[in-house]
This record gives C-alpha cells, structure tokens and sequence, in this order.
C-alpha cells in the first residue's frame, strides 16, 4: 500500500518530463527503468505504477509532443483561411516556434537517429507533415501549372524549416533570439508561393 501512495505522488507529466530530459542526453538504450527512477529519486515501482516498460513511457513522450504541436497547429489553422499564403507562413512560424520553445521535445519528434525508436514516432510524423503538406498544397493549387510543385514542394519547405530549426537547438538559441530571422526564412522561402 506505501508503494502505491507513493506512486500517486509520481505523476505521468513528472515522469516524462525527467525522462525526455534523460532519454536526449543518455540515450534510449543506455537507460533502464530503474536508472530512470533513480534519477527521479524513486523506485522503479513508482514508474511502473505509470508505464509498464521504457517503450511505452518512450511512446507516451512521442505521442504527447506531437499532440501538443498538432494542437497548436490546427488552434492556428483554425483562426485563418485554408489556402492563404499568410495562413502558410504562420504555420512555418509557429513550427518554428515550437522546435525552438521545446528543442527538447522536437529532437525526441525529430532528431531521433536510431532506426528502433524511429518507428515509435512515425505515424505521429506522418499527421504533423501530411497538415503542413495539405496547407502547402492549397496554397500551390491556385498557381499555374501546380502539378508539378504539390508533392515536393511541401516536403522541401518541411526540410527547410527542420534545419532552421535544428542549426538553432544546436547553437542553444531560443526563438526570441532568432525570431527576426525566422521570420525572414519563412518569407523567402514563400517568396516563391506569391501568385
């Protein structure tokens, strides 16, 4: 009964909070459930109150980042009109913003190298980009000959972005610190875009 009070104690959001912390700077398989309940000061016990293995707290930090992004994302989308070039930069920005506000959270979505814990962040990818890319495309569809820019557009402009933001977590720079310059990639690289 004490392991378990105790455990209520732990919360879900604690635990991912310390863990995606651990997870970028240890790496997935250098950690065990036990090195990370330890470095919560915990028993591993309280985190398997939460999580019955490292995949699944792994994947509940995958799926919580990218719910939090796509929320974002589709809060936005919602103010403005599909469509819209301005509607499209905004996007931009606000990924940009996003991979910057939480650089954290965006290596875990983004950054990951290891083939085994890619898989973990697929389909949630797969959502972000396929909103991006639908944006993207309502914007070309009112060009000539848009055929030919609808489905590599989308993802070079993704590419585009994910350096901008990647050089910048590498460099610790904040969006604040780099707000005027983000806003001046998204424009160029709309530049294009204006009918």
């Amino acid at each position: 009964m004490a392991r378990k009070a105790v455990a209520q104690e732990l919360s879900r959001e604690r635990i991912l909070d310390e863990a995606r912390q651990l997870f970028i700077e240890h790496g997935y398989h250098a950690l065990t459930m036990r090195s990370i309940a330890k470095a919560m000061g915990y028993s591993h016990g309280a985190l398997y109150y939460h999580f019955k293995e490292k995949a699944e707290l792994f994947y509940a930090l995958v799926t919580d980042d990218f719910n939090m992004l796509l929320e974002r994302q589709r809060e936005m989308l919602s103010r403005t009109r599909l469509g819209d070039l301005a509607q499209l930069e905004r996007l931009m920005l606000e990924f940009v913003r996003f991979g910057l506000e939480n650089p954290n959270h965006y290596e875990i979505m983004f950054m990951i190298k290891d083939p085994e814990l890619q898989r973990y962040s697929r389909t949630e990818q797969a959502q972000s980009l396929d909103l991006f890319a639908t944006v993207v495309r309502a914007v070309v569809a009112k060009q000539p000959m848009s055929e030919k820019k609808m489905y590599s557009l989308p993802w070079s402009l993704f590419m585009s972005l994910h350096g901008f933001i990647s050089y910048n977590i590498h460099y610790n720079q904040a969006y604040e610190d780099v707000k005027k310059l983000a806003e001046s990639h998204v424009k160029y690289l709309c530049e294009g875009l204006r009918g």
